[in-house]
């Protein structure tokens, strides 16, 4: 899945993200409420885990600002206000779950499968198709034509961060910031050396040409038949 956190405390917001990392889900990270929403809008989600109190725009009107839009974006509130008067506020406010903090890991993880499972109407989707590229998300196996590659967890991560964002441009900073998880400079070529190796395994089992380099910018699959 494609989550949005918004959570101004780093130390919650770097235990949330990567927990739900760990369990193969992709991370955007945003500390204010503001910027949650701007990026809300820029981007589709699977869904939202929004912080209650937070700094220049609070949780509820985040959400209720989401909500006004017609944004049906499955929304997980995380806060300390966790009163049964604060619960109601939240859940008439359009929040779809409430988890007062503090929280286990394991309830925050089930909780987020749960928004996943309700909006796809069922079981969570599984695999991402890319040309005759299959990536299976809860096996963490790549296959091309049926025939498994082996990749590493890095490699991994990149090909289905492409393929998520399949037919637009992804730059270094985003490979850097979403695989990676850590902010440096985007002009190193560390990811180039990865992608490199992931490109040659492609190759080699019949998927040439998947990965588009599109100069300048980054990288991107499908964004030439877009």
């Amino acid at each position: 899945m494609h989550i949005l956190l918004i959570e101004d405390d780093p130390r919650v917001a770097a235990f949330v993200a990567k927990s739900l990392r760990e369990e193969g889900h992709v991370v955007d990270h945003r500390p204010d409420g503001q910027s949650g929403l701007t990026q809300a809008n820029a981007e589709r989600y699977d869904a939202i885990v929004l912080d209650r109190m937070l700094p220049q725009l609070d949780g509820l009107g985040v959400l209720e600002a989401l909500r006004g839009t017609g944004d049906q974006t499955p929304v997980l509130i995380l806060s300390a206000l966790g009163d049964t008067e604060e619960r109601v506020r939240g859940l008439r406010a359009g929040s779809d779950d409430y988890l007062a903090k503090p929280f286990s890991v394991a309830e925050l993880l089930a909780r987020v499968e749960a928004l996943g499972r309700r909006q796809t109407g069922g079981e969570m989707a599984k695999c991402i198709t890319a040309g005759n590229v299959t990536i299976d998300l809860a096996a963490r196996v790549v296959r091309v034509r049926g025939t498994r590659i082996e990749v590493t967890d890095r490699e991994f991560r990149i090909l289905e961060y492409l393929a998520r964002n399949e037919g637009r441009v992804v730059t270094r900073a985003m490979l850097l910031e979403h695989v990676w998880d850590y902010n440096f400079d985007p002009q190193t070529n560390i990811i180039d050396q990865h992608v490199s190796r992931l490109r040659q395994k492609l190759d080699r089992a019949g998927a040439a040409s998947l990965i588009e380099t599109v100069r300048g910018a980054g990288y991107s699959i499908g964004r030439s038949a877009a």
